[in-house]
């Protein structure tokens, strides 16, 4: 079976307790700086609120960045990511 050409992958951090939103939004601009020094190409960057004591900071990247993001920024989870979604 041959690999889908241009998998994307969407790494998330999960941030929970009192001050989960603005950790979450602090964390992403660290991703930011993240990316841009170590050239990581991402497609989608973006923070979501679940409720007052759980949000998530996630990042879309090609499958070839993946290794590098898990590696050194441990997500907590990851999925593949679809535009349909």
């Amino acid at each position: 079976m041959e690999k889908a050409l241009n998998t994307k992958i969407k790494a998330i951090w999960d941030f929970r307790g009192p001050n989960a939103a603005h950790t979450a939004e602090h964390f992403r601009k660290h991703l930011e700086e993240f990316a841009l020094a170590e050239q990581v190409t991402f497609h989608k960057m973006g923070v979501e609120h679940y409720s007052p004591s759980h949000s998530i900071v996630f990042m879309v990247v090609s499958e070839d960045h993946v290794k590098k993001v898990r590696s050194l920024l441990r997500p907590n989870r990851g999925e593949r990511y679809s535009e349909t979604k």
